[in-house]
This record gives structure tokens, sequence and C-alpha cells, in this order.
């Protein structure tokens, strides 16, 4: 059953990407390639942020970005965007095994920086980049964007007033068809399901609900896949207590067309329901606005509340991660996707790949 929200029900659910009084400040972009021309950038265009210029080792992949998003410098070298005065903040958008030495590059000059995600492809890397900010005094955030996308941010919104009540069960379903050829380096390495993809829901489901003690993960291949490591990964979460679980399920060989493609969320409490679509991975890569419908004790167990969310991962969450490091840098906190924060979602990450290597229960502490 459908109805509208009684007037009495704060509809507003606060999920949008916020931005910086001071849209101002620099930023300069390590890394010219698809994610940042297709996210990126216009999501930095739609906050209004300022980007002084970008760098690319293929110098023509970054003039193409600096001639269709005017930007006013296109650098030839990494040092030379470091040493530019106007930059304060550093986006690094590069396959993770080269990101410790340039967040090493960027803190040592005094920039902050968005880290592109997995953190590091290995702990030692994560913590590498957290110590280089630490000792440079240097704030670092992780490009984990998923948790601005609308649906997941509207249901934080929701658990954080209390309309779940008790959270017991949180669960997101992914089963699409993604082209891995198109990204020649992500073919090549073990793990690149769980590293380039499932790490978002581990870091959607940590900002909702904390993070988990430990994680029994399985995974398999398709017949006649392009990748070296395993497309299809089933994740379950323990997390403190007797009540609360997460699973993960993630199937990137779907061989239905778009139509029966699906990419859902729900979670549940003891007084409430949310469950939803995330609208990026529908139609893709064109995507849908995310949806969401939710009940609540608190209200009426019989009605449904179906508030229409604007946006989606792809672009508008783009803007939630840059956006918060620079609000951080404002008023002089930490950013909720520190690189410290981060370490226990790769703590998460990394379990799940012992589990299924080891094809055992793997404690988060077991990680260090």
């Amino acid at each position: 059953m459908t109805m509208e929200i009684k007037p009495s029900v704060k509809l507003d659910l606060d999920y949008k990407p916020k931005v910086p009084k001071n849209k101002h400040v620099g930023i300069g972009i390590v890394g010219a390639g698809a994610i940042v021309q297709a996210c990126h950038l216009p999501a930095y265009r739609m906050g209004k942020l300022r980007v002084v210029g970008i760098y690319d080792i293929d110098r023509s992949q970054a003039e193409k970005a600096a001639k269709e998003f005017k930007l006013d410098h296109v650098f030839s070298t990494l040092a030379e965007l470091l040493d530019h005065p106007e930059i304060a903040i550093v986006d690094i958008a590069v396959p993770s095994k080269f990101q410790p030495e340039i967040v090493e590059r960027a803190a040592a000059k005094g920039k902050h920086v968005l880290c592109q995600k997995p953190l590091g492809e290995t702990y030692a890397d994560a913590l590498r980049i957290v110590k280089a900010c630490e000792a440079a005094g240097v704030k670092g955030a992780v490009n984990q964007q998923l948790r601005w996308a609308p649906g997941i941010r509207a249901s934080r919104t929701i658990m954080q007033r209390g309309w779940l009540g008790e959270i017991t069960q949180a669960s997101i379903q992914v089963n699409v068809n993604t082209d891995w050829a198109q990204w020649p380096w992500i073919t090549l390495i073990d793990h690149p399901e769980l590293m380039y993809h499932s790490i978002h829901y581990i870091d959607a489901i940590r900002s909702l609900l904390g993070t988990p003690e430990y994680v029994y993960a399985d995974s398999a291949q398709f017949p006649g896949q392009v990748c070296k490591g395993d497309m299809r990964t089933l994740i379950h979460l323990k997390f403190p207590g007797n009540a609360l679980r997460g699973f993960i399920q993630d199937n990137h060989n779907h061989i239905a067309g778009q139509e029966d493609w699906s990419a859902t969320y729900r979670f549940e409490g003891t007084k409430g329901i949310i469950k939803g679509t995330n609208g990026a991975l529908y139609n893709y890569p064109v995507g849908r606005e995310d949806t969401l419908s939710f009940f609540s004790k608190e209200f009426d167990p019989e009605i449904w509340f179906n508030p229409q969310l604007e946006g989606r991962w792809f672009p508008d969450a783009f803007l939630g991660t840059m956006g918060e490091l620079m609000i951080a840098l404002e008023e002089g906190c930490e950013p909720e996707h520190s690189v410290q924060d981060n370490l226990f979602t790769l703590q998460t990450l990394f379990a799940a790949i012992r589990s299924i290597e080891e094809n055992r229960p793997v404690w988060l502490t077991e990680i260090q």
C-alpha cells in the first residue's frame, strides 16, 4: 500500500552532497582517464568547484579533458602540478599501485589528497599513505563515493533518525555484465571484482553500520571470462553482537540483457525496512535515479513511503567525496572518509580475500 507521506513526517532526507562555503580552493587532478572525464570533472562542475589543472602521462588525454572542461593548465609533469601555488588539493585518479609514491610527494609539498580506491594494493601500502599524511600534517581522504549515492545517503538519514530501530540486516545484491576488457590492467590482477567494485559495497555498509568483526567470503569465475581473477563474489559480514549481519552478492557475468540487470539494497531493523535500487547500474552507462522505499513502525507499518530521489552514483556522488574533504579543511576536522577510516574498509576487503583463499572466516584483527 502506497500513500503520500503525512505532513508531520519530514521528507527532507538530507542526502545530497554538500559543498564548502569557499569553492575557490584549488584542485589539481592526477590522471585524465575515463572516470575523471565522466565523473570527477562533471561532479566538480556541478558543485562549482575550482579545478586549476590536470596532469596525465598521456598528455593528449589531459589536453582533451582540459579543453572540454575549460581548465587553465595542462601540466607536463607531476612535479609541475605539485609546485603550483594555487593547488591545495591533489585528486589522484590512477591505479592504486602508483598511489603511495604520489601521496608521499604531494604530502611533502603540503598538499591535501583525495586518494583513489583501493587505498593500497596491500595493507602495507595503505599504511604507508596514512603515515605520509600524518607526518606532513595534511588531510587525506579516499574516493569511496558510494557513501554519497542518493539511496545510500538517504538510508543513512533514516537510520540516524531511528526510524528503523535497531538495525539487524544489510544486503546489497548486483547482477550485471561488465566489460572488464576496457581496463586491460584490471584483467591481469588476482581479485579484480573485490578490489575495484565490491570494495564500494563494503565501504557503504561500513558507513551505515560500522565495522564488522569477521568476514566469510567465496568467489567464482565464469566460463570464458576475460579476467584472470574471479568476477562473482559472495561476502558475509559478521558484526559485533548477535543481531546484525551483512551480505553482499555481486555477479558481473549476467547473461541476460540490461532489462534483466539488477542492483538492489535492503536494510532491516526492529522498527522498519528500507529497500531500493542503485540506479547508476541500470541502463549502464546512462543510468537513472536511485529509488528508495521504506516503512517504519514510528509512523504506520501498513504504509510504504516512496520519496523521490534526485541524482545517482555517477557522477553526483563524486561531489560528495571532494566536498566532504573541502568542508573538513574549512572546519578543521577530519573527513568521514579519511585515509585513517579507510584502513577499516581495507581490513574488511583483505579479510574477504584471505577468506576466499583459505576457505574460512577471517577476523579483521588478522589483517595487520
